[in-house]
């Protein structure tokens, strides 16, 4: 029998697993992007655990719950109030596929953003998903968020079937520029759920 999953805050020694299921989350595009970050030599990967080993950002270890089964890392949560008022300044400057995830992002200012939810296939099926969500949803209580915000692919049903069974709802949609190759396309779609009784 499987043991049960215990959830707790994520801590620099779990960096790796972070970058891998950060990636997971965005279906490669972290991966894409990373690469035009590299310095000569250095792993795609490497770029990633870097950028999760930092003390501040939206994708740092500091904002993260993971979900660890028998020692080993099965899922995470990564998320953070989104600021209110929203500033675009700079969008432009942005690259071009992370735009429309911005722009939805800012039609929900002062939500508390599920940034990365993700489980390793093979921890797949357990409601680990759904407990993380529940996790989220009280962090968002704990930081006075309004509402809960999540930005998901059109194309990918089961999460979206996740969320809506959460309560949220979708708001808004922007086409998505995908990188070269990518299996899918559509819009990324912003679902948000009310918090009712938060400040």
């Amino acid at each position: 029998m499987q043991p049960k999953p215990n959830f707790r805050p994520a801590t620099i020694a779990d960096v790796s697993a972070l970058a891998v299921l950060v990636d997971i989350a965005g279906e490669g595009m972290p991966n894409h992007m990373w690469r035009g970050m590299a310095k000569p030599g250095q792993s795609t990967l490497e770029v990633g655990r870097e950028r999760a080993r930092r003390e501040a950002g939206g994708f740092s270890y500091r904002n993260a719950v993971v979900a660890e089964i028998g020692g080993e890392i099965a899922a995470s949560l990564v998320g953070y109030r989104l600021d209110d008022p929203y500033d675009l300044t700079g969008l432009g400057e942005l690259p071009e596929n992370v735009r429309p995830l911005v722009r939805l992002e800012a039609q929900a200012p002062g939500s508390w953003y599920v940034n990365v939810l993700a489980t390793f296939p093979e921890f797949r099926g357990q409601g680990i998903g759904a407990k993380l969500l529940e996790i989220a949803e009280e962090k968002g209580r704990e930081a006075r968020a309004s509402a809960l915000s999540v930005i998901v692919g059109s194309w990918n049903e089961p999460a979206a079937r996740l969320y809506a069974r959460a309560g949220y709802a979708a708001q808004a949609r922007e086409r998505a520029i995908l990188p070269p190759g990518f299996l899918h396309e559509g819009d990324w779609v912003l679902m948000v759920r009310s918090l009712s009784g938060a400040a």
